[in-house]
């Protein structure tokens, strides 16, 4: 029966990868894009699953077991593991099939959020974890402390989450059309709220077949992980359990979808980016563990059992993740730094490259963990305009009032930040050509440019795992 995680992961897998799904984008955006439209999707994801796992609960097919809430270890260990995915550039699941995109640096992450998530549960930090969850309160679900059958929540909550839905996408309609990719319609990503209504019928489906196999459970990400490394170290077959066929069948799942939509490409990250990978990843195991779950166990599946555990976690990683992204996620600053014209940002690596002809400049001031080259491609050709904004200064002249910004090798949200900062220097008319190769900023980059109205003129995919757009400021 654990096969049936195999299968369950491996449709989970194609679904976040072709969706662009990650909690920490849907966290993030509501500090710097200062938007609650992504976290609708994971509002939908819960919704669903409140709604289903009621269902499936009074029929009598699962039975839940409800944690009791221990208050220390969910706020501080949900705290830690906001900032750990801000520095890892991703939740637990985006971790995995960003992993299976072929980004090094998320494989790196993934290696440290298993290991720290093991050592928390069976090996050196097992005195931490006990220490922080011995404090324990009488408090299990929200629905018990006032007497109430869950019904009482999940219908309003899917009533308010359809009611968010339909204003986001009444919107959307009201935008100017957002571009899109040319090519086969397999190849254009999924809307993310339809990405959210399937992760959360997968998930009420997990639950059943979870439970079938002897383990009482849905959807999870942090346990199977760190039985993974278990089972790896040790050989413990007792440690294989559905949860870790799932987290398997998610990564080749993500994986397959990758390849046949030529978003498969490895991509390798510098020192500094691995080094936030590490710390990311160590922060992450530590503090799912803690605080019960990851953005999964806690933010979808705790969520919809109106836990006190699963709302309080996900109210402190999203406090992480504000934290984290005003301490990482800025743009670049470009400097001029001696006489021949190089540029470098502030935050270099120190790394000195020059060019014989052109002058070169050096993106590499907040790349997140998941870069997948070293920090910001080097963009060669750049040249200072002293008429217009330092942010200018990033991107090469191409004349007649076009430029070329290079941010090959950042992960997002950094293409559309950079992008963001040079177009405020460039004037109405203007045009911005953008090289990239997040998956992400397929998404994001087209839709901020009909939010703000700028044109796009060009969009297209070049090579494996590479677009450029062209943006004409309006």
């Amino acid at each position: 029966m654990i096969l049936t995680g195999l299968v369950v992961g491996a449709v989970l897998g194609i679904v976040l990868q072709r969706g662009r799904f990650c909690v920490t984008g849907m966290l993030r955006d509501i500090f710097l894009q200062k938007t609650w439209r992504n976290f609708v999707a994971l509002l939908i994801v819960i919704s669903v699953h409140a709604i289903g796992i009621a269902a499936l609960t009074s029929a009598g097919v699962i039975s839940p077991n409800y944690n009791t809430f221990a208050p220390f270890a969910v706020v501080i260990g949900g705290f830690l593991f906001g900032i750990g995915i801000i520095l890892a550039g991703g939740c637990a699941s985006g971790t995995w099939y960003r992993s299976a995109e072929g980004l090094v640096g998320s494989w790196i992450a993934l290696l440290f959020y298993a290991l720290s998530a093991a050592a928390m549960k069976t090996g050196a930090l097992v005195p931490l974890t006990e220490w922080m969850t011995s404090y324990r309160t009488e408090l299990t679900t929200i629905p018990k402390t006032f007497g109430l059958s869950v019904w009482f929540f999940a219908i309003p909550l899917a009533i308010g989450t359809f009611l968010l839905a339909r204003h986001f996408l009444a919107k959307e309609a009201a935008q100017p059309k957002i571009a899109t990719l040319t090519g086969s319609v397999w190849k254009r990503p999924l809307h993310v709220y339809t990405a959210g209504v399937l992760v959360g019928i997968i998930g009420v489906i997990a639950w059943p077949l979870s439970a079938a196999a002897g383990r009482n459970s849905g959807l999870g990400i942090t346990t199977p992980t760190a039985n993974l490394a278990i089972y790896t170290v040790n050989g413990d077959t007792d440690s294989i359990d559905w949860g870790v066929m799932l987290v398997l069948g998610l990564f080749i799942g993500a994986f397959f979808a990758a390849r046949a939509t030529g978003e498969f490409r490895v991509r390798v990250p510098d020192a500094k980016t691995a080094t936030r990978a590490i710390s990311g990843g160590s922060l992450m195991g530590i503090g799912a563990a803690l605080a019960g779950g990851c953005t999964v166990g806690n933010g979808m599946v705790q969520t919809s059992l109106f836990s006190y555990q699963g709302w309080v976690a996900l109210i402190f990683m999203g406090l992480g993740v504000g934290v984290g992204a005003k301490l990482w996620l800025k743009p670049a600053k470009a400097t001029l730094t001696d006489d021949s014209g190089t540029y470098s940002t502030e935050d270099s690596l120190g790394e000195h490259l020059t060019s014989a002809e052109d002058s070169v400049l050096t993106s590499t001031d907040d790349a997140t963990e998941d870069n997948t080259s070293p920090a910001f491609s080097v963009a060669t050709g750049t040249i200072a305009l002293k008429t217009k904004s330092r942010s200018v200064d990033k991107a090469r002249s191409l004349g007649q009032g076009r430029y070329a910004l290079d941010t090959l090798g950042a992960v997002c949200p950094f293409p559309l930040i950079e992008a963001k900062d040079v177009m405020d220097s460039l004037e109405s008319g203007e045009e911005l050509v953008i090289d990239f190769d997040c998956t992400q900023a397929t998404e994001s980059i087209p839709r901020w440019a009909a939010e703000q109205g700028h044109e796009v003129t060009d969009f297209h995919a070049d090579g494996d795992a590479g677009w450029q757009i062209s943006v004409r400021k309006g």
